[in-house]
């Protein structure tokens, strides 16, 4: 046969599967166009930052495995439509060979088409997602974007690679395949399946496990573990309820024939019985794909729109300075003093003292240690401050006197509520606890870890301890009168004088670090908004191809009963109620499953220094209400869709 004969025919089997191959064509146009653009924001040496660059390249792999998974899972579908069609093609006397130069032919015009559109797409587009990630950053907007042709090297390469793979695999199910089993081929799946109780138990099992230990996890530092092993058991309940629960629910659902034996409820139950072994993975697939989407958008815009307070929680004064090793004190005191008078500025509400301190274990309700040997959990560990008692009552305008073997001790949390404690095999008696502290409402991990404060009656004493000697230092913190502009002028004097004559030295302030906040909070605001349109743009594809597939499926069986009477206004009333079925449990399942993770997720970010939970709450509703609005969007659409193929 003629190399023409096998182009017209790729071209006119695209065309005649317009309702399929369409959206695939768009999809694979926007995911090229979406790693291009991402690849070439990675490599970008205009955005001038490491930690972005390390963000995106993350991100970048994520795009990479998402876009295999993705094209292949959507290919599945348009195979299996492509089944029968390709039989009849074998039985009208083309063989396997040229239904597979054909499918060659398709594979070639689909991906070469794809990443001709999807770079032609980046190369817009592009522009304007460097301006957004620069806006975010709080970058000058005047950068100039270069097209970059490594990327598109890149791009070009994978995306070969993927349709390649995609090839092969079509091939393998064509040659593999018998013109029977091509023309029963989009019927797979129609065998009833059997309740799976023990499989149907186990994913119970798994996803209240992964429920219980997102909701008692009251630890940020234990929620960064707890979180990944929770997610991990919800999605593998997820995959099992849907796979065998499923099943289970309709099952007893045909068991009541006050509810099974009405035409509408008849034609859905019936159905999704016969074919939900392959309908539970796209379920599964839908609920799971969402639950990313919300979670992923929710928190990235809470980080974003909560900057100020976690800028405010970060740098209480207006400027700190933090040495190790005391000999610079006066150094330090003595560059403040004269930075600020040259600009007429004064010092306002200013502490300042000496500390040792770091990460200790509590072993039992007295004993602190900071043996890396002992065995520890998250809840065990305690940072520890030990200030001398001149500096503490020059803080506090405490005159209480302390004994050798005395201190007075501060918990940042709950009372300590013991009247002794032992610090490296050390004895030491409670002679005060105190419930304010000036330099405790100063540290910033109280939200992380528990602290505590302990005031002893020298120095001396404290550098005794032996493992606090490499953290003891001096830090002073104050804010500052005067206009703006000469106490932004003495911070950046401040900060160049400090951190040029003082060793070990390290300037603390919000004007300081506000460019690495919003590079962290700003890269991942945009990851978080770029992967969330992808994962919806997966699902919304998933949902559609679900639907077209069924309504394919469907079509025969709505004929033969229009033939055994049933109205099509009882035909309309079924489709509905199938259709709501399969659409709205996935998202009522994710909306379940991101109120659960609500706690574990907001410890998390609580090691990102946020803490404002009414402000996650109403971004995470907001984002909810705006997914539920799309989803609704994409259920009008393909719910027509539906129905104009099983009428047809």
């Amino acid at each position: 046969m003629s190399s023409r004969i096998y182009a017209r025919l790729a071209v006119t089997n695209i065309r005649n599967n317009k309702k399929t191959y369409v959206p695939f064509l768009l999809t694979s146009v926007l995911t090229v166009m979406m790693y291009y653009i991402m690849d070439s924001l990675a490599r970008s040496r205009d955005i001038g930052n490491q930690n972005v660059t390390t963000i995106l390249m993350l991100a970048l792999g994520i795009l990479i495995l998402f876009s295999v998974i993705f094209l292949f899972y959507t290919n599945s579908f348009l195979i299996k439509r492509r089944k029968k069609e390709l039989a009849v093609y074998n039985i009208l006397g083309m063989g396997k060979g040229h239904i597979a130069k054909m499918l060659t032919v398709e594979t070639l015009l689909i991906g070469a088409s794809s990443m001709a559109l999807g770079i032609l797409g980046g190369l817009v587009f592009g522009r304007l997602m460097h301006l957004v990630l620069l806006r975010l950053l709080r970058h000058d907007i005047g950068i100039t974007f270069r097209v970059s042709g490594i990327s598109m090297v890149y791009t070009v390469l994978l995306f070969a690679g993927i349709f390649f793979l995609i090839w092969l695999y079509n091939l393998f199910q064509v040659r593999l395949a018998s013109p029977a089993e091509l023309l029963q081929g989009s019927a797979a799946g129609e065998r009833e399946p059997k309740t799976k109780r023990i499989l149907a138990l186990a994913g119970l099992a798994a996803l209240g496990t992964g429920y219980y230990l997102a909701v008692v996890t009251d630890n940020p530092l234990e929620a960064l573990n707890t979180f990944f092993v929770a997610a991990l058991l919800v999605v593998i309940g997820t995959y099992a309820i849907f796979l065998a629960g499923s099943i289970a629910i309709l099952k007893a659902l045909r068991r009541r024939k006050s509810f099974y034996y009405k035409p509408n409820h008849f034609t859905v139950v019936s159905g999704m019985i016969y074919r939900m072994k392959q309908n539970a993975v796209g379920l599964a697939n839908i609920c799971i794909l969402s639950t990313m989407v919300l979670v992923m958008i929710s928190t990235t815009v809470s980080l974003y729109a909560g900057m100020d307070s976690i800028m405010d929680k970060r740098f209480p004064y207006d400027f700190g300075v933090r040495v190790y090793g005391t000999d610079a004190r006066a150094q330090v005191d003595a560059i403040v003093e004269e930075e600020l008078s040259a600009r007429g500025v004064e010092e306002e509400d200013g502490i300042a003292y000496r500390y040792g301190g770091g990460a200790f274990i509590r072993q039992d309700a007295r004993t602190f240690t900071s043996q890396a040997s002992v065995d520890y959990t998250a809840d065990g560990v305690w940072e520890m401050y030990f200030i001398p008692l001149e500096d503490y009552r020059a803080l506090e305008n405490d005159p209480t006197p302390l004994a050798a073997g005395q201190v007075i001790v501060y918990s940042a949390g709950a009372p300590y509520g013991e009247n002794a404690i032992s610090v490296e095999g050390q004895e030491f008696q409670v002679a005060k606890e105190v419930r304010q502290f000036k330099a405790g409402a100063r540290e910033t991990g109280d939200d992380v870890t528990d602290r505590l404060y302990v005031v002893m009656p020298d120095e001396a004493s404290i550098l005794d301890l032996g493992a606090v000697n490499a953290s003891y230092g001096y830090v002073r913190y104050f804010d500052m009168s005067g206009t703006k502009a000469d106490c932004e002028d003495a911070v950046w004097a401040l900060a160049d004088r400090i951190q040029a004559e003082v060793p070990g030295s390290l300037c603390e302030n919000r004007l300081l670090s506000e460019e690495s906040f919003f590079e962290l909070y700003g890269s991942l605001f945009f990851i978080g908004l770029y992967l969330g349109i992808m994962f919806l743009m997966a699902t919304v594809l998933i949902i559609y191809y679900k639907q077209v597939s069924e309504g394919f499926d469907d079509r025969e069986r709505y004929r033969i009963l229009r033939k055994v009477g049933m109205g099509m206004r009882e035909i309309r009333r079924s489709v509905r109620s199938q259709v709501l079925l399969v659409f709205f449990l996935p998202l009522l399942m994710a909306v379940l499953h991101v109120a659960v993770a609500f706690n574990v997720v907001n410890k998390l970010l609580v090691m990102m220094n946020f803490t404002d939970t009414k402000l996650f709450m109403g971004c995470t509703a907001a984002t909810v209400l705006f997914f539920a609005l799309l989803y609704a969007a994409v259920f009008a659409v393909t719910a027509r869709q539906y129905c104009q193929i099983v009428n047809e």
